[in-house]
């Protein structure tokens, strides 16, 4: 009777030391939180300027590539003008890909910046 007894204290003592270590983590991680210098806007400002200075940057060099590939064709947009060849598309590719990842770079970097000045 007496082990009976110490059983169910015993699961009870379990559950209270994982609720114990459950709030132990939870106290951690909102003191993690609650260090954290940057603000919401400033995580926004992060994520969303580069992504949008990349994707106008590549917008703005399709334009360009598409300007110049009309001008090799005498300004004809047709659909025998619009093809091109596996090495200028490979081309556009690269370039294309080197705008924008320069640009988002460089925004990054700006807005890093623009964070870092604020927070002093």
């Amino acid at each position: 009777m007496d082990m009976a007894k110490r059983e169910p204290n015993n699961q009870a003592d379990q559950l209270v030391g994982a609720f114990s270590r459950i709030d132990e983590k939870v106290s951690q991680m909102r003191s993690l939180a609650e260090s954290d210098q940057e603000s919401l806007m400033d995580k926004l400002l992060k994520f969303a300027l580069p992504s949008i200075a990349g994707l106008l940057a590549g917008k703005l060099f399709q334009a360009f590539w598409s300007s110049l590939v009309r001008k090799r064709n005498g300004d004809m947009d047709t659909e025998e003008g619009d093809q091109e060849s596996a090495t200028a598309g490979l081309l556009f590719a690269v370039l294309s890909a080197a705008v924008t990842t320069l640009a988002s770079g460089l925004i990054e970097r700006g807005s890093q910046t623009l964070i870092d000045k604020r927070h002093k």
